[in-house]
């Protein structure tokens, strides 16, 4: 009986603890059945929402300093939702500026045509943001501000010999970042310096960091005379009229146009050749926002061409290249009837309107954003030019500003822009009877100043000159000084 009797007691409380074990399996199954039907009402409530609010940003992409420098940056929006197309009609860029948007996926891209001002504050609205399904649309706003303008200036006969600065536009914050006994010329791109240098009577490049560190020397076709050093928008490229010392006996290069990589600065430059035109090169330019060429050769005759002298379009005949606006393909051309705009992508060309002020015209540079900068000598009711100069802008309705004007007694030397158009610098011989010129390749008077103006936006605002600056070759030319 005894053992009959254990047996019952074992077999009931074995099944007392079954009971607890499912009553623990059923609590935990149906606890975890309600968590995730917790955790599913959220996820679809917030979808719902989603869809109920609309797409929304979730990153934002933009890089300010690379948008002033050059045109094509791009504000890239991520947003929760795969998108329909963006209508670019419901996009809004204040300050005002030209754009091109596309969409992908959950993505928007804003591509600034031209480059953005700087220490600027920028506002980009997108409105009728809808999902690729459908339902509501939402509006998006992102801001963003660019950063303050810094140059590069050339001083020559400093106390360390010849310097490259970087400053900024207060002139307060200028550092020395690369000396030489004897610098000629630079160019700055996004990540280096090229500075054109002379060592032992011969031309040498020199490629450093934006600092002036970890110098590097280029390989050149040769040994000889380097002029007009420009660099391309993209690419990391450079190029360069070369002229070898043995031209005086009847061989090697003379004003010959070579390209170069600085992604591999030891390489063999790269000549450019168009079959069937002349080799030597009277004046030449990198597109903006390109690699191609567009150059002048010595016979006259004006060449479109890849940077390796491939795929080459005649242009016709032309005395001169005055300039190229970032952002456009308008070319200011000279030909012998005069200065006309050359559009590049079809060849069509219209005259440029000179207006009816007498003045004699120097050099005409185009904006991105359309009109001029005009680099004139006034006329005297004798007939005859009054020995001053007037930097004027010219809007696309004719309108003429004067922006900047020296005396007789100053030569206004050359005058470029900021990638924007933002602001304009006015180099600048002082009393130039009595600053003679020194002996470089590239002559330059010993004293000279750079003027830094900002310009007119057609808003009302008025041109207002911001300083005087010690230097010459401010980064922001594409050209070297002795040329137009």
């Amino acid at each position: 009986m005894s053992t009959d009797a254990g047996r019952r007691r074992d077999g009931a409380t074995a099944s007392r603890r079954q009971r607890a074990t499912r009553r623990r399996l059923r609590g935990f199954v149906l606890g975890f059945v309600g968590v995730a039907a917790a955790i599913g009402l959220v996820g679809a409530l917030g979808a719902a929402a989603t869809v109920l609010m609309g797409p929304r940003a979730t990153t934002v992409q933009v890089d300010p300093s690379a948008a002033i420098s050059a045109s094509g940056s791009r504000l890239i929006v991520t947003t929760s939702q795969s998108l329909a197309d963006v209508d670019p009609a419901s996009v809004t860029v204040t300050p005002a500026t030209p754009f091109d948007i596309d969409t992908s996926g959950r993505s928007i891209g804003v591509r600034f045509t031209v480059p953005l001002d700087a220490d600027t504050e920028y506002t980009v609205t997108i409105d009728g943001v809808t999902g690729v399904s459908g339902g509501p649309s939402s509006t998006i706003t992102e801001t963003f501000t660019t950063p303050p303008s810094e140059v590069f200036l050339l001083q020559r006969g400093t106390v360390d010999g010849d310097t490259i600065f970087r400053t900024d536009l207060t002139g307060e914050a200028a550092v020395a970042v690369f000396a030489h006994p004897h610098i000629e010329d630079y160019r700055a791109t996004r990540d280096h310096l090229v500075v054109l240098v002379d060592e032992d009577g011969e031309s040498a490049l020199i490629m450093t960091d934006l600092d002036g560190q970890n110098p590097v020397e280029l390989t050149l076709p040769g040994t000889g005379y380097i002029a007009d050093l420009q660099i391309a928008d993209r690419g990391e490229r450079i190029g360069y009229l070369f002229t070898s010392a043995t031209v005086g006996t009847g061989s090697g290069d003379e004003s010959a146009l070579y390209t170069a990589s600085l992604d591999t600065p030891t390489a063999d430059p790269t000549k450019v050749v168009v079959a069937g035109a002349d080799e030597r090169v009277a004046q030449w330019s990198f597109v903006p926002d390109t690699d191609s060429v567009l150059l002048v050769a010595f016979d006259g005759t004006l060449l479109l061409t890849a940077p390796d002298g491939s795929a080459p379009t005649a242009l016709g005949l032309a005395l001169a290249i005055d300039g190229i606006a970032p952002g456009t393909a308008q070319a200011i051309v000279e030909r012998v009837d005069g200065l006309v705009v050359l559009d590049l992508l079809t060849g069509e060309e219209t005259p440029l309107d000179v207006g009816d002020d007498p003045a004699v015209i120097g050099s005409v540079m185009p904006l991105p954003r359309g009109g001029t900068l005009r680099t004139t000598f006034p006329i005297a009711d004798t007939g005859l030019p009054t020995g001053a100069t007037s930097v004027v802008l010219v809007d696309d309705a004719g309108t003429s500003t004067e922006v900047f004007s020296a005396p007789d007694t100053d030569a206004v030397l050359q005058t470029c822009v900021s990638p924007s158009g933002q602001y304009a610098a006015m180099l600048v011989a002082p009393d130039l009877a009595s600053n003679p010129y020194d002996t470089y390749q590239l002559p330059l008077p010993a004293t000279v100043e750079t003027h830094i103006v900002e310009l007119p936006r057609g808003d009302g605002s008025q041109a207002r000159e911001l300083v005087a600056l010690a230097g010459s070759s401010i980064s922001w030319c594409r050209q070297s000084v002795s040329w137009r």
